[in-house]
């Protein structure tokens, strides 16, 4: 097995999603207001050490990483959805 101890590489959180401009319109409300919902958070990056690995040969060819983005508010106060967290491990 190739033995590599030095990796150069680029880590990202995930962006949150973009909020919704949305109004209430119902038949018999004039005036509704607002009721667009908030994006969600983006996702975080966590480095873990772990003491089973001995090399950076998995991070070699795969130099960037990111999280995933948050998801878009959507009308009727829904909050879009928080995006994954990702995790990784080295020696």
């Amino acid at each position: 097995m190739k033995f590599i101890d030095e990796s150069l590489i680029r880590v990202e959180a995930g962006d949150g999603g973009n909020g919704c401009v949305s109004f209430r319109r119902e038949k018999f409300i004039p005036k509704g207001g607002p009721d667009g919902g908030d994006g969600g958070d983006g996702g975080d990056v966590y480095l873990v050490a772990d003491e089973n690995l001995n090399t950076l040969i998995d991070y070699r060819f795969n130099k960037r990483f990111a999280a995933e983005r948050g998801e878009n508010g959507r009308s009727s106060d829904c909050t879009g959805r928080r995006g994954k967290d990702i995790i990784y491990l080295y020696p």
